[in-house]
C-alpha cells in the first residue's frame, strides 16, 4: 500500500486482484462496486483506508478491496476497529458487517462503539438471514419467515438496527438499499464525510436464501407507496405521484392526502432533530404498514465530540497534572480492617 493514488482515481483503483466470490446475484456485488466508487470519488490514498470485518458473507469484503484490512472473528469488528482507530486516528476506517455478524453474537461490540461515538463508518449489511451458514435466522428475520432450520416459520420479533444504533447513541444513521444504485452512492459518501460514528443499513437481497424480502421497497408497483425517501429540508412525500405526506399532529405522526397545497402541519425532514428521528427510525414498524419505510439521513449530528478528541483532551490535560502519589492512593481512605 506505499504508493499513493493519482489525482482522478477511478474505482478500479481500490479493487483488489482478488476474484469475487459472492453468489450470483448476491446485492453485495452492488455494495462492493458503490463503495470502490465513494473512495475513487472522495480521492483517499489507499494506504489510509481500511476495512474491517467479522464473519459472514458480507465479511469477505477486506479480501476485495485494494486497501489495507483486516478479516476477524465473529461480532468482533468493532473491538478491533477501536484500538486501531485510538492508535492511528488519521485513518479511514470502515467496518463491514451483516445482520448475524454484527447483531447477534457482536451486538455488545455494535453498541459500545456507537456509544462512545468512535470516528468510523459502519456498513450493516442486512439480508435477514444468515447466509454463509445456510440460512438460519437472524436477529433481523421476521415473524413467521421460513428457512432450512425454521420450516414451521419463526415465532421471533426481530430487531430494528437503525432504531437500535440511534438509542445506542450513533450520531449518523441511515438507511439505503442495494438495488438502488444513487441511493446507495450519496448515502455511502455522507457516511465516509461524516466525523464520528456513521451507521448505514443496507437492505442487500440473498437471492439463495431469502430472495425477495425488499421486493416491496424495490419493484415499480409497490415501491412507491411503501418507500419514503427522505432529504432534509423537504416535506416527507411519498406515494404514486408524491400524492401522499406525512403531517404531524402534535408529536403523533398521519398519512395525508396531498391537495394543491401543502398542509400548515407538514412534517419537513430535520435530519438534526433528534426528537423526530425517534419517530422516523421505528416509523412503520411502530405505526403499521399505512405508514412507509423511510431511507436516507434519518440522523445526523457533526457537533458531538468523537471518543478519539475526548480521549486526546483527556491525556493533555493529565500531562498537565501532578503525578498523583502511589502510596497515598494505596493507603487512602478506602480501605477496611478485618477483626
Amino acid at each position: 500500500m506505499a504508493d499513493t493514488l493519482s489525482t482522478a482515481p477511478t474505482a478500479k483503483d481500490y479493487a483488489s486482484d482478488q476474484e469475487v466470490r459472492w453468489c450470483p446475484g448476491c446485492g453485495d456485488y452492488a455494495i462492493l462496486k458503490q463503495v470502490q466508487t465513494v473512495l475513487a470519488d472522495l480521492a483517499i490514498p489507499r494506504e489510509n483506508v481500511v476495512f474491517i470485518s467479522g464473519i459472514g458473507c458480507s465479511s469477505r469484503f477486506p479480501y476485495y478491496m485494494g486497501t489495507y484490512g483486516l478479516h476477524g472473528i465473529h461480532g468482533r469488528a468493532p473491538a478491533i476497529a477501536t484500538g486501531l482507530a485510538i492508535t492511528r486516528p488519521e485513518l479511514h476506517i470502515w467496518i463491514v458487517t451483516g445482520d448475524g455478524d454484527g447483531l447477534s453474537i457482536g451486538g455488545n461490540h455494535f453498541l459500545h462503539i456507537l456509544r462512545r461515538n468512535l470516528d468510523v463508518t459502519i456498513l450493516l449489511f442486512n439480508n435477514e438471514v444468515y447466509g454463509l451458514t445456510k440460512g438460519q435466522i437472524s436477529p433481523t428475520s421476521r415473524p413467521g419467515q421460513r428457512t432450512p432450520s425454521t420450516p414451521w416459520g419463526s415465532f421471533e420479533y426481530p430487531f430494528n438496527p437503525a432504531a437500535l444504533a440511534f438509542a445506542a447513541g450513533a450520531t449518523f444513521v441511515a438507511r439505503t438499499l442495494d438495488r438502488d444504485q444513487p441511493h446507495l452512492r450519496m448515502i455511502l459518501h455522507r457516511a465516509a464525510l461524516h466525523r464520528g460514528a456513521a451507521f448505514v443499513e443496507i437492505y442487500q437481497n440473498c437471492p439463495v436464501f431469502n430472495d425477495g424480502a425488499f421486493a416491496i421497497y424495490t419493484d415499480k408497483e409497490t415501491k412507491p407507496d411503501n418507500a419514503l425517501f427522505v432529504e432534509h429540508g423537504k416535506p416527507l412525500r411519498f406515494g404514486s405521484g408524491e400524492q401522499k405526506v406525512l403531517v404531524l399532529d402534535g408529536t403523533a405522526p398521519r398519512v395525508a392526502a396531498l391537495t394543491d397545497e401543502l398542509p400548515a402541519n407538514v412534517w419537513v425532514h430535520d435530519e438534526t432533530d433528534r426528537g423526530k428521528a425517534a419517530l422516523l427510525v421505528q416509523l412503520s414498524e411502530a405505526l403499521g404498514p399505512a405508514f412507509p419505510r423511510p431511507f436516507g439521513v434519518l440522523y445526523a449530528d457533526p457537533s458531538r465530540p468523537t471518543y478519539g478528541e475526548l480521549l486526546a483532551e483527556r491525556r493533555q490535560r493529565l500531562a498537565q497534572e501532578t503525578v498523583p502519589d502511589l502510596a497515598r492512593l494505596l493507603h487512602g481512605r478506602n480501605f477496611w480492617t478485618i477483626p
